[in-house]
């Protein structure tokens, strides 16, 4: 600075104005290159901590959906299962005379339900923070928005199959079936229960119109969540594929 203050002043005292003016400009310009350098690298500076931000932010959601997807397909299979299950039960009550196989009484007893618990962490985090900012795909940033509403969707007609199960299928094997009986087809090497095991009244609990209303209910529902839950993998697996593509660029 000190070698351009003395080069003005001697330019100034010489009198050679158009150098000096010449001079100014050169001066001026190498001062907006100096700060137009600074300003990108400084951009540059940003658009890598960004980077990093958001490579973090893929990664911790990439992980979330690949678990999802794990469980997804454990369910999906489930899903399938129950509704052979209870269209087994149903053709048996549509059979004259009932058709009572070990089987179909298994089918009707098994009525254990764990509602699937997705994973939702790191989805919420983004949606609900600043984070959302860092994703630069605009096709990503919509499918990210819209998931949470898609895992509601699956919760809810999760909790609707549970609710089914828990606060009327099971009242209704009870009124009809022993829970010991329950116990001992569900174990059927445990000899002490089926010593104490009262007669069960399938026959009965198969006529039950409550019964079969029920039945048919938790059919439905069932097969709803089947079409939710396909979607929903659909979905998921379609974020996990542009995550894997923006990781990858």
């Amino acid at each position: 600075m000190k070698l351009f203050r003395k080069i003005r002043k001697n330019l100034l005292i010489s009198g050679k104005t158009k150098s000096y003016l010449i001079y100014a400009f050169g001066e001026i310009f190498l001062i907006v290159v100096g700060i137009l350098i600074a300003w990108k690298i400084n951009d540059l500076n940003e658009i890598n901590k960004n980077r990093i931000v958001e490579v973090k932010i893929y990664q911790s959601l990439n992980d979330e959906l690949n678990a999802n997807l794990s469980l997804l397909d454990s369910s999906i299979f489930r899903y399938a299962e129950n509704i052979q299950t209870i269209q087994n039960t149903i053709n048996s009550i549509r059979s004259q005379p009932l058709e009572l196989t070990e089987e179909i009484k298994d089918g009707i007893v098994r009525v254990n339900y764990t509602p699937t618990k997705l994973h939702s962490g790191s989805m919420s985090s983004i949606n609900s923070t600043n984070k959302f900012e860092f994703i630069e795909s605009d096709s990503l940033r919509d499918l990210i928005a819209a998931y949470p509403n898609e895992l509601d969707n699956f919760e809810i007609q999760e909790a609707k199959i549970n609710n089914l199960i828990v606060n009327r299928l099971q009242p209704e094997l009870e009124t009809h079936i022993s829970l010991l009986d329950i116990l001992l087809i569900r174990d059927k090497k445990n000899t002490e229960v089926k010593f104490v095991s009262n007669e069960a009244d399938y026959e009965e609990l198969l006529n039950s119109r409550r019964f079969q209303n029920i039945l048919v209910d938790r059919l439905l529902q069932t097969e709803n969540q089947l079409i939710i839950s396909n979607s929903l993998r659909d979905k998921t697996q379609m974020i996990a594929f542009k995550l894997n593509k923006e990781l990858e660029n």
